[in-house]
């Protein structure tokens, strides 16, 4: 009956703590994740009615655990006791073992039961063990025959993180023979038929242990499919208007291969046509028409007067030195300042003359050549 009182306390304890760790959002690890083997080894000698230390013999084991959870751990394990002594004053048995525990157990993480997982690997943390296995004893034929027996086991785990997956340790614990053991005393945890083991081990943990994940309520899901809903839209949208300028590329692209299909037309062209185009060049970032470029606008002046039903198309030009929105403006005065100085200087009608900028000029390979304004005369018909 305490038995099964303790074992039931035991695992209400470790149940309640793996919800408390569990309130921070674990990713699930894979089935292979958080699988440690170890090596133990240490001694064991028995509580009662035998010297503690006379009595005391070395072990050797090995173990196999994996934490289901950050508080929750499963295991098994074989410990030997090395025949080196024996238990009152019986002959040594004839193996090189004196006894063996197989077994299974549980452990508790303490700190993640009581403190909560933190999402990181401690440097240090007990657990709480329990567990129950088959224990033999290996006896001297003189003295008897080997006997079997059912094993209680409970102890603590002092764990050194020195690493991610090394892992070193000290582990007392107390083992109960519930047979009977030496004294044949009713299946019960009696300390007579107890041993302490204290063993030291080194273990290797496979896996990255529990990764923390960030929880969503639902209201931030909902905000989140918002968000996904609303890009797709937007990808939608970008989607349509590809498609769109793919067809004026599409549209553009014919235009220009019918273009290239055209049978060449060829102009004959008009000569002395010079002689109706008159240059009036500036100066760098001016637009003031200087006293040795007067004479060609008196020219203009002089042939519209002679023909009075001519027209002037004035077109302003910038270099491309310096700012480019300034040498826009500048264009459009230049050809402003030739149609003002006819108007005003020489009386010429202003619905006579067209005057625009055209921006930068690249008519000239000689820069300075190409801040002017292009005069051209058109006789009226």
């Amino acid at each position: 009956m305490f038995m099964k009182k303790t074992l039931l306390s035991a695992a209400a304890i470790v149940l309640f703590g793996t919800a408390i760790a569990n309130a921070q959002a674990i990713e699930q690890p894979g089935l292979f994740d958080n699988v440690s083997i170890g090596l133990d080894g240490g001694v064991t000698t028995p509580i009662h009615h035998n010297p503690f230390f006379g009595s005391m013999r070395g072990v050797a084991g090995l173990h196999i655990a994996k934490q289901i959870t950050p508080v929750l751990g499963l295991g098994v394990e074989g410990i030997f006791g090395v025949n080196t002594s024996s238990w009152n004053g019986f002959r040594h048995s004839s193996t090189a073992f004196d006894n063996s525990y197989v077994g299974v157990y549980a452990t508790a993480d303490l700190f993640n039961l009581f403190g909560g997982y933190q999402c990181y690997r401690r440097p240090f943390s007990i657990d709480a063990l329990i567990g129950t296995g088959w224990g033999h004893n290996f006896v001297n034929k003189a003295n008897g025959s080997d006997s079997n027996y059912l094993g209680v086991k409970t102890g603590l785990n002092f764990n050194f993180n020195v690493s991610d997956h090394v892992t070193l340790a000290l582990k007392p614990s107390l083992t109960w023979n519930m047979g009977g053991g030496y004294r044949n005393s009713d299946l019960d945890f009696n300390v007579n038929n107890a041993v302490f083991d204290l063993l030291a081990s080194v273990s290797y943990t496979i896996g990255d242990g529990f990764q923390c994940v960030q929880p969503y309520n639902q209201a931030e899901i909902d905000a989140l499919n918002g968000q996904i809903n609303s890009l797709r839209g937007q990808l939608d949208q970008s989607v349509a208007a590809a498609n769109a300028w793919q067809a004026k590329a599409d549209a553009l692209s014919s235009e220009l291969e019918t273009c290239r299909n055209k049978a060449p037309e060829v102009v004959k062209e008009v000569t002395n046509k010079y002689n109706s185009v008159r240059f009036v060049f500036f100066r760098i970032g001016s637009s003031v028409i200087t006293a040795d470029q007067r004479p060609n606008v008196e020219m203009i002046a002089d042939y519209m007067k002679n023909h009075p039903k001519s027209k002037v198309i004035v077109k302003g030009y910038a270099s491309k030195d310096g700012n480019y929105d300034f040498n826009i403006k500048l264009a459009a005065n230049r050809a402003e300042s030739v149609k003002k100085m006819l108007v005003s200087k020489y009386g010429i009608p202003a619905d006579r003359i067209q005057a625009e900028g055209e921006g930068i000029g690249q008519m000239f390979d000689e820069e300075s050549w190409n801040r002017v304004s292009i005069c051209t005369l058109e006789e009226g018909k």
